[in-house]
Formats: structure tokens, C-alpha cells, sequence
């Protein structure tokens, strides 16, 4: 079970993975205890709606997102940001291509 990452990442030592419907993900730099992760959406893509007991913070770095999160939906963009409580269900729709860099603690083991 690998649990972290160097201290230091350069980009291009990582590569894409292509999660199919126009979105794919990079993960970046992780311990136990945190992980960062970028996540690249063609227009139109979505994140369907799921949960899981780990914290997420998001950073919308590119782009126009619908964001929902429980029972609260709303338009977020480039420089907007947003948290997700554990095991709440959330989803997004990009209105335009775009990136988003999500930070889970923990790590996501499921995405290793």
C-alpha cells in the first residue's frame, strides 16, 4: 500500500488518467494524511453525485462549475472555492472546460 509521495512533484513526472465522459485526474502530492489531486473537465462533463468520509476542499483554478453539495446547488469560477463535509453528496457540471485541484484528508486510497 503506497502511502506518499517526495517531498517535491514535478508535473510532468505524473500522468493523466483518463476517467472517461470528458473529465481526467492527476494526483499530485499525498501522505497518509492529505492528498492533492487535479481534475481537468471538457465542457459539459459532469461529477456525478457521490460522497465519502473524507473531507474535500476545492479550488476552482479554471473555468465555470455547477456545484452542488447536499441540498445546496450554486455557479462557481475561476478563484471560487468550496468544501465538502465527509459522507455528504455532492456533484458538479462544467458550464465551460475547466480544471478543478481537490484536496482530501485523508488521502484517497481508492484512487491509488
Amino acid at each position: 500500500m503506497k502511502t506518499g509521495t517526495d517531498i517535491f512533484l514535478h508535473d510532468g513526472d505524473v500522468a493523466w488518467t483518463d476517467l472517461g465522459g470528458g473529465v481526467k485526474r492527476k494526483i499530485l502530492t499525498y501522505d497518509a494524511s492529505v492528498m492533492l489531486v487535479r481534475v481537468v473537465f471538457e465542457k459539459g462533463a459532469v461529477g456525478p453525485p457521490h460522497h465519502h468520509p473524507h473531507i474535500q476542499c476545492t479550488l476552482v483554478a479554471l473555468g465555470r462549475f455547477q456545484v452542488t453539495i447536499g441540498d445546496r446547488s450554486t455557479v462557481l469560477a475561476t478563484g471560487d472555492s468550496f468544501i465538502v463535509p465527509t459522507n455528504v453528496v455532492h456533484s458538479v457540471v462544467a458550464l465551460e472546460a475547466g480544471e478543478l485541484v481537490d484536496t482530501f484528508t485523508p488521502l484517497r486510497q481508492d484512487f491509488l
